[in-house]
């Protein structure tokens, strides 16, 4: 994106910037040109809220890997991105491309299929997915010296709908423990109401 563009999706910290318009670079990160930096140029590299949106993760892994020391990369979670109603009547967010997991100095990015919008297995409903903490929703890590990074392919359905069905399973009771439940009395209004009878 442009350099005038630097604090859209918020305010820039009243800090003094350390860069400048001549500095700034703009380009396609994925375009499979090495960025025009050298090997290790960087002390510390900070990705955040990008991988899940880029066409090719595993090529910015790379470059990241390339021309940083150490860095950050934080992602959407599984529990956000699996979850009904985030950002939207679907699941998780529209423009993201990958589902990352992130474990220890490794993250491995998978395809997100279409069919996790319309198999209720594949997501947390949408009172699940509001009950989540700020912590939940993000996946983050801290490397140095370098990191792992995958693109993982599901090649047989069953192992798809494991990989979908089974996140959901482990995360749903606990979630579920958290959403208040409506009183006696308003539940028996609700049926009443459905019955035809009763305000």
């Amino acid at each position: 994106m442009p350099y005038e563009t630097r604090g859209m999706y918020g305010e820039r910290s009243p800090e003094p910037e350390r860069f400048s318009a001549d500095t700034w670079i703009e380009r396609d990160i994925c375009d499979h040109e090495p960025w025009p930096f050298e090997d290790d140029q960087f002390d510390f590299a900070i990705c955040s809220h990008t991988l899940e949106d880029v066409r090719d993760p595993i090529w910015v892994c790379s470059e990241l890997n390339r021309v940083a020391r150490a860095g950050y990369i934080e992602v959407p979670s599984r529990l956000e991105e699996q979850a009904w109603g985030v950002a939207g009547d679907f699941v998780g967010w529209s423009h993201h491309h990958w589902l990352c997991d992130v474990e220890d100095s490794r993250i491995s990015f998978v395809l997100k299929p279409h069919v996790i919008h319309g198999i209720s297995r594949y997501y947390l409903e949408a009172p699940l997915g509001s009950t989540l903490t700020p912590e939940e929703r993000v996946q983050t890590m801290f490397w140095e010296g370098g990191f792992e990074y995958e693109e993982r392919i599901f090649f047989v359905h069953d192992e798809l709908d494991q990989y979908l069905a089974g996140f959901v399973d482990a995360h749903r009771e606990r979630l579920a423990s958290r959403v208040p439940q409506p009183s006696l009395g308003a539940r028996v209004r609700r049926r009443l109401r459905a019955l035809g009878g009763g305000t």
